[in-house]
């Protein structure tokens, strides 16, 4: 069963994120944005907050956000990228203090999407409106 990553779709970071997974995720996510008709079902049926903030991946029915999302999406990545698991030693309070920094930052640093990336063809069908 996929797991399914919720994301900013307005974010530049978010979508370079997504592009990032799906180079390395040998097919394990499908995405949605959060501002989509999709994403915010899945916010509706796991009751998460109407105004999340959070990357969300929702693997076998349950939710992950912010540093535990991130870290989830980590150990599905091929090559090197699954040893950023062992963050998960830090605890998840800590973990999420620097989420919500970059979080908080993102639009800023990163700048918001002025276009959507279309899909490639190989790719269109991972993506849930």
């Amino acid at each position: 069963m996929k797991a399914i990553v919720l994301f900013d779709g307005e974010c530049n970071l978010c979508d370079a994120s997504v592009q990032f997974i799906l180079k390395r995720d040998q097919g394990y996510h499908d995405f949605a944005s959060l501002q989509g008709k999709t994403g915010q079902e899945f916010v509706k049926r796991h009751h998460l907050p109407a105004t999340i903030d959070s990357v969300v991946v929702i693997e076998r029915g349950v939710p992950y956000i912010k540093s535990d999302a991130a870290l989830r999406i980590a150990r599905h990545l091929h090559g090197g990228w699954k040893l950023l698991t062992i963050l998960r030693i830090f605890p998840r309070s800590f973990r999420d203090c620097v989420y919500d920094v970059v979080a908080k930052n993102r639009h800023q640093w990163f700048g918001v999407k002025q276009h959507c990336a279309l899909p490639t063809s190989e790719t269109r069908a991972r993506f849930h409106d």
